[in-house]
């Protein structure tokens, strides 16, 4: 038995569960950071914690898990694995405002993909949009003063790369909601993403144990932050369209860079802060732009 979605809607309790998750997960990239393990290893213990929470959830919610997942879950769960590896090799590898910045491309990959493979020409706007995303990506990753992190250029590339994983979950997840309900997709896609996401850490030969009592509390939090995070996003997604949605998650990159700011003092660069800036402002743009047009009141049909 599945659970229909929910009508698409712009109501209020929507925006602010997904208002809510998208500033839980701004808090994701501190606890990557404090968890004294390899980046997948981080990703595979954010999973196994959450499994039990979300098979409790799913329950309570009488949801019920069924025999087995959806293809729309498993694929989700493959993207979200890779969405998290590369994005907490990036955390890793350069500043938690430069990969989480870069990872919010992906509004602009997702309206990308519907042109070139769905024929969905966009607006010219659209494109000015993309240059301004891509510019200002740039122009963070170039930004010498903004320089953090062991290799800033190699965790910059593998942020911009976790967009393009995160969209194709994104799809995935709005397309899967169609059908069934937010806890049991959860629950589904991290149970496929755990795997691979420890079978990755091995391969690359990561500490995957925590070395201290504070790493396993920070892989604790990563867990319990997954669940009221993505799965407040999940639940959204089957309530908001997924041009709003992704737009108000642009709030975590806010979030991390703040955080970033307070507890590691990565001070924002001026060159960096402007590339931020500009980043976002070309994903809303872009957002705005793939807006179906509006219907005059005056062509509308009348109602019977």
């Amino acid at each position: 038995m599945t659970t229909p979605q929910a009508p698409q809607t712009s109501d209020g309790r929507a925006l602010g569960v997904l208002i809510f998750g998208a500033v839980v997960i701004g808090f994701v990239p501190i606890l990557v950071r404090l968890s004294d393990t390899g980046s997948a290893a981080a990703g595979f213990w954010r999973l196994a914690f959450a499994l039990p929470l979300l098979a409790l959830m799913t329950r309570r919610a009488g949801a019920g898990l069924g025999r087995a997942p959806s293809r729309l879950a498993m694929i989700a769960g493959v993207m979200f694995a890779l969405d998290l590896g590369f994005w907490h090799y990036g955390i890793a590898l350069t500043s938690v405002a430069n990969a989480t910045v870069l990872t919010n491309l992906t509004p602009v990959v997702v309206t990308a993909f519907a042109w070139i493979f769905l024929r969905q020409t966009p607006r010219k706007l659209f494109l000015l949009a993309v240059t301004l995303a891509l510019a200002g990506a740039f122009t963070m990753a170039a930004a010498r003063s903004g320089a953090v992190g062991p290799a800033p250029g190699l965790g910059n590339a593998a942020a911009a790369l976790t967009a393009l994983w995160y969209a194709f979950y994104f799809l995935a997840v709005s397309a899967a909601r169609r059908t069934e309900a937010a806890l049991k997709i959860m629950f589904w896609s991290s149970l496929t993403g755990a795997p691979l996401l420890l079978g990755a850490a091995l391969l690359l030969g990561e500490s995957v144990i925590p070395a201290s009592l504070g790493g396993w509390a920070a892989c604790v939090g990563l867990g319990v932050l997954h669940v009221a995070g993505q799965g407040a996003i999940a639940w959204a997604l089957g309530r908001l369209p997924p041009a709003t949605a992704s737009v108000v998650v642009l709030i975590q990159p806010v979030v991390a860079a703040a955080a970033g700011w307070l507890l590691f003092a990565e001070a924002l660069g001026p060159l960096q802060a402007l590339g931020g800036a500009v980043t976002l402002a070309g994903v809303a743009l872009a957002q705005w732009s793939a807006r179906p047009p509006r219907v005059p009141a005056a062509s509308a049909p009348k109602p019977l």
